[in-house]
């Protein structure tokens, strides 16, 4: 098992990490086992061991059957079936070496005694200590045995805390181990080796007094508690320090480097005087501070040129990072990148630098200990990314910029909110004046003025008019403010955001017809489009869209954030949005979201028949002239389409629905359902179908009506809310009777025969199929018969009937192979398997369960193929192969995890009964 990536972290509360990330251990006694099974990782620990441990002298009489249950559970929080192994006589947790936090500290304290290099001995303690998180043991109070444990975890800690100040002061860092000594000598007022450690580094860092008067208060606390004198070696000490014996002098210190990373100041920084002086007044305090505000309001821009201002009063020096997160070219800055650059700048030798993150957080807030220094944290996406990097010591002030107000941080850390509004008028003049000079601004004061208002005294606005006006002298100020003038108010959430002129240049540099595509592109509604779908929204064919995607990404109005999609962020959407108000004549505008429209329903449908072929269908008015619409070259292609679209699709219905398109509202609902079942994704499902629903009804389209009906009733099912699904299910079979549709009311049968068997109906299920059957007959639907006799011998399977079963659903899979339709084939191998089982013959039922996996995976039929690994398990444990067993409803229980599903409760109860079986 090494290697799995699981950590079991004892040195604190009990918890376990997989891959990172944390994982809930809920109860005091799973606690218990999993702490006494991880101090004995890779020894067995036997039943009666374990019972004594968790319980003592209150056994109850299912102790033993309690702790098997207690055992799967942890199996399912490590993540792994073999983690703990059932091995006589007991347990034996099998994760690997240094798979638990007590290993990783022992390891790392037995390197550090090894080596004869103090640097390294640092380096190893510091990632040991680090690994305490506080008390070890501390949420499994009440057992003597892990109470024992937990003490001599305290004990190795104090030992390790010991050899660090050793080590410490062996490399002349006695300054920075003043905090934590006093400490620690607080917590063990009579330990004479951290008293002579404390006189020490005091004596070192020449405070000769303070370190003979911490002698002598432990002398007096010894003589009043214990009645005794402090030994030999401290008293021997005390005299070296009296008469300053160079024997006892710090080592000669390496020079460390100053850190000087902050970036130019901007020259022309202007205004922000409150601002400025509440950053002032925070230099003492230590801490943490917030500056946040709206994009382009000058946050990177306050924070350095203060942090350039205030250097002075932070000799040690100032680090700064770019954390980058909200740059749309880049991910977030990783905390351990930033971290690894501070300690380089910090001196810090890439060979005491720890893999661990953890340690690596302690290492850092170690060597700032006792300095002072200015720590400038750029664009920081949340509080997650920013607390790491965080200084531990009062004597540092870290600034962090964000978009976000980071309120977390305001709670937790105490930081300090600055928030950063627009310029006053004032200073928004200010700034034109530090840009374009005295002269040219008096000259036209007005023109001056009127700017900043156009601008809406949004720095980056006011900025790229100055650099406008400074490149064009020959422009007047007032021909500057002209070109502001005609233009609308933007707006992306607040009147703060009004930064239209800022992209207005870029614009006029395209050509029309890239100009015209940029305006369209606002009005698609996902969060990112295809270069076809590009095509079908402009009316251009494939080959002429290319140029122009190339152009507008590379005026970086449009990015191509992944191969073929390209995307804007909000405020260009939004003036993208204006510009086609403006330029675009309404009809255009509607021509244009028709054709998109199209594209989607099109395309969509295209996949959808591609993924599920000759079960059904709806008819399509033709696309607009100028669509272009994807055609899926086959099943995985058509399921790798709707994956990457679906997003696009959910905006696209209700775009259709608002903007008169109510027939491409219920058909794109329609079109997407059969994947965002296969998909589990029935909450969305549920969604669009009720958008559906009220366009179609708001039409009159009864056809329409009566699928969104059929629908809901599906989504309803699938979210077990019976009623709700019955009501739609026959409401859409009054519609479908109604307009004559037989195969929708084929259908509907047959989906009121899946409600009814859901809840346990089967005979009333099988008459709803058998309904379901004539009428696909009558409609001479092929694939129709087909399923509709697979769910006829389903359901006589589940009333006993399984040869009747077994021939329903032998003529279904012919008719199904005939017309090539996956679906209901791998369905219908389920079934066969199920009666196969029933019968008794699960070496022909596993086969079938294997048929029906393999197409499900083709037509990513997820439900569906967890339903099937469930069956597949069932039949593996009747033939004593309980290992195979494991693996099948192991694999149905992750796919169920994470559709959400409630039955994976029941999974769970399968494998926990299994394990139990396999002790007994």
């Amino acid at each position: 098992m090494a290697g799995t990536g699981v950590r079991v972290r004892l040195l604190g509360p009990v918890e376990v990490v997989v891959a990172g990330s944390p994982q809930a251990v809920n109860g005091l006694r799973r606690k218990a086992v999993l702490a006494t099974l991880a101090l004995h990782v890779g020894r067995v620990v036997s039943v009666d061991r374990l019972l004594d441990v968790v319980w003592g002298d209150h056994l109850p009489a299912t102790a033993a059957n309690t702790l098997q249950r207690h055992v799967s559970y942890l199996r399912g929080v490590l993540g792994e079936p073999g983690s703990i192994v059932a091995r006589q006589p007991g347990y034996l947790l099998d994760t690997g070496p240094d798979s638990t936090d007590v290993q990783v500290a022992e390891r790392l304290i037995e390197l550090a005694r090894r080596s004869t290099d103090g640097h390294e001995q640092v380096k190893h303690l510091t990632a040991a200590v680090a690994l305490w998180r506080g008390p070890p043991l501390a949420d499994v109070a009440g057992s003597a045995w892990l109470e024992e444990q937990a003490e001599h975890l305290a004990r190795l800690r104090l030992e390790a805390e010991r050899s660090l100040v050793e080590a410490r002061l062996s490399v002349g860092e006695h300054a920075g181990l003043l905090p934590g000594l006093e400490r620690l000598v607080r917590q063990h007022p009579f330990d004479e080796h951290l008293h002579a450690q404390l006189m020490l580094a005091l004596y070192r860092d020449g405070r000769q007094g303070e370190a003979v008067a911490a002698y002598r208060r432990l002398r007096d606390n010894l003589r009043e508690n214990l009645g005794i004198d402090p030994g030999p070696r401290l008293r021997d000490l005390e005299c070296a320090i009296l008469r300053q014996d160079t024997a006892i002098a710090a080592p000669a210190p390496a020079a460390a480097p100053v850190a000087a990373q902050l970036p130019p100041p901007v020259p022309t920084f202007t205004g922000r005087a409150a601002e400025l002086a509440a950053l002032d007044a925070l230099v003492e305090r230590g801490g943490a501070v917030v500056v946040s505000g709206t994009a382009g309001v000058g946050k990177t821009a306050l924070a350095v040129h203060w942090a350039h201002r205030a250097a002075a009063q932070f000799p040690d020096g100032q680090l700064y990072v770019n954390l980058r997160g909200f740059d749309p070219a880049a991910t977030p800055t990783d905390p351990a990148r930033a971290l690894h650059g501070f300690l380089e700048a910090l001196g810090v030798p890439v060979a005491r630098m720890p893999g661990d993150p953890d340690a690596m957080v302690s290492l850092y807030r170690t060597t700032l200990a006792g300095r002072r220094l200015l720590v400038v944290l750029d664009n920081a996406r949340d509080a997650e990314q920013v607390r790491p990097l965080l200084p531990g010591s009062p004597h540092c002030l870290a600034i962090v910029t964000s978009r976000d107000q980071l309120i977390p941080l305001v709670v937790t850390e105490s930081a300090q909110p600055v928030p950063l509004d627009l310029l006053s008028p004032g200073e928004a003049r200010d700034m034109l004046v530090r840009r374009l000079g005295e002269r040219q601004v008096a000259a036209e004061p007005a023109a001056a003025d009127d700017i900043a208002d156009r601008c809406a005294r949004l720095p980056i606005a006011l900025a790229i008019v100055a650099a406008r006006a400074a490149t064009n002298r020959q422009f007047s100020l007032a021909a500057v403010a002209g070109e502001l003038g005609d233009l609308n108010a933007f707006h992306a959430g607040d009147e703060a955001t009004d930064v239209r002129a800022v992209f207005s240049w870029s614009c006029r540099t395209l050509s029309p017809p890239a100009a015209r595509l940029f305006r369209l592109l606002s009005l698609h509604p996902g969060p990112d489009v295809s270069a076809p779908a590009v095509a079908s929204l402009a009316g251009a064919d494939g080959p002429a869209i290319g140029p122009l995607l190339t152009e507008l990404t590379r005026a970086n109005l449009f990015t191509e954030h992944s191969y073929g999609r390209y995307a804007f962020h909000d405020l260009l959407r939004a003036y993208a949005a204006s510009l086609a108000d403006e330029a675009e004549p309404p009809a255009e505008r509607r021509a244009a979201v028709h054709r998109l429209l199209d594209h989607c329903l099109h395309t969509a449908h295209a996949a959808d028949l591609a993924l599920h072929p000759h079960f059904s269908a709806i008819s399509l008015p033709p696309p607009r002239a100028g669509v272009l619409p994807e055609r899926p070259r086959n099943r995985s292609a058509a399921a790798a389409w709707f994956s990457t679209e679906v997003p696009v699709l959910l905006a696209a219905v209700p775009l259709a629905a608002r903007s008169g398109f109510e027939g491409h509202a219920w058909r794109l609902a329609w079109t997407m359902a059969g994947f965002l079942h296969r998909q589990g994704h029935w909450q969305d499902w549920l969604g669009t179908q009720r958008i559906a629903l009220a366009a179609a009804s708001r039409i009159g389209d009864q056809a329409g009506q009566g699928h969104a009906h059929r629908s809901l009733g599906l989504a309803c099912s699938r979210l077990r809310r019976y009623d709700e699904a019955d009501d739609h299910l026959r409401r859409a079979l009054d519609l479908f009777t109604d307009v004559g549709d037989d195969a929708g009311r084929a259908h509907t049968c047959l989906n009121l025969g899946q409600l009814a068997e859901r809840q346990g109906q089967h005979q009333q299920a099988l008459n709803h199929s058998r309904r379901a059957l004539a009428l696909f007959r009558s409609a001479g639907n092929r694939a129709g018969q087909g399923y509709t006799l697979n769910a006829v011998g389903w359901q006589e399977a589940l009333l006993g009937n399984y040869y009747s079963a077994l021939a329903s659903c032998g003529e279904a899979l012919r008719m199904l192979q005939e017309v090539d339709d996956v679906q209901g084939q791998a369905d219908t191998w389920d079934s066969l398997g199920h009666a196969h089982h029933q019968l008794g013959d699960d070496r022909r039922a596993i086969a079938c369960y294997e048929h029906a996996l393999e197409l499900f995976t083709q037509v990513h039929d997820r439900y569906a193929e967890a339903s099937t690994y469930v069956n597949l398990g069932g039949s593996h444990q009747a033939l004593g192969d309980l290992v195979a067993t494991r693996a099948a409803w192991r694999r149905a229980l992750t796919i169920l995890d994470e559709l959400g599903d409630a039955d994976a409760d029941s999974i769970r109860v399968n494998l926990d009964q299994l394990d139990a079986s396999r002790l007994r």
